[in-house]
């Protein structure tokens, strides 16, 4: 029986995510990089930016999940994997919603994709194991690719993690407690572990080798050569042979 093959060029715009703790700066250094670029990509805001009470399936969830959560700023209700799961259907959503964008070319930026899901709920199921949440985030990656597309280009901002947590402290006006802020600190070291075993698809700016010019010279080369022989955008539980959704094309069988 023959093979089949995607595409490896296909004509849509790149996919990428900007991760990272709060206070590592991700979202300055992302906005820096693309405002001197020719064609700016859309910008998808992160959790923590949306407006609150904006119309749309992705914010219900998230007001659901900020309610259960009785207002934790990691949105920990008690119950991880259910929570997992509604943070996936979250960037489900996101990447339905973006999908026209990418078929005409046009790249698109979110602000955290399903990486931070991994990274925060795999920390709350192993709070106290750094292996088996490393194991654990990898799983939930793998988990999240059966639902949609990862990002083509996920591009990781790293810092000094208890000086990344005074600086969202100052700019959120929030005093986290010692366990929330030991939880950002852990949830950095598992960002960087997570981006170690993947580096076909991460890119790592850390910020404690790399002033802010340096940095957001980086992503902006990043994100232009983002574009560069992608593959079709495939369902995960459709067969090879169905057309992508944003060239329309499908797969060509390749001899055996």
């Amino acid at each position: 029986m023959p093979n089949t093959a995607v595409h490896a060029s296909c004509t849509r715009g790149p996919l990428i995510s900007a991760e990272g703790i709060n206070g590592v700066g991700k979202t300055y250094l992302t906005n820096r990089a693309v405002e001197t670029l020719r064609e700016a990509p859309l910008m998808l805001d992160e959790f923590s930016e949306r407006v609150h009470g904006r119309h749309g399936l992705g914010e219900h969830l998230l007001d659901a999940l900020r309610e259960a959560s009785s207002g934790d700023p990691f949105l920990r209700g008690g119950t991880p994997m259910a929570e997992a799961l509604l943070l996936i259907a979250m960037k489900r959503h996101d990447l339905d919603t973006v999908l026209p964008h990418l078929a005409v070319g046009r790249p698109v930026v979110e602000g955290r994709s399903v990486d931070t899901t991994a990274v925060y709920q795999a920390l709350l199921l192993h709070p106290d194991d750094p292996e088996d949440a490393l194991d654990t985030a990898r799983a939930l990656l793998d988990l999240a690719a059966s639902y949609r597309t990862l990002p083509d280009l996920t591009i990781l901002v790293t810092d000094d993690a208890p000086q990344a947590v005074e600086r969202a402290q100052r700019r959120d006006r929030r005093v986290l407690t010692p366990e929330q802020a030991a939880f950002m600190v852990a949830a950095c070291r598992l960002y960087e572990r997570l981006a170690a075993t993947d580096p076909g698809r991460y890119r790592v700016v850390d910020r404690r080798e790399v002033d802010e010019f340096t940095a957001a010279e980086l992503i902006r080369s990043w994100i232009l050569g983002a574009g560069a022989g992608l593959r079709c955008v495939r369902e995960p539980w459709q067969g090879p042979r169905v057309p992508c959704p944003c060239c329309g094309r499908g797969a060509e069988p390749v001899p055996a």
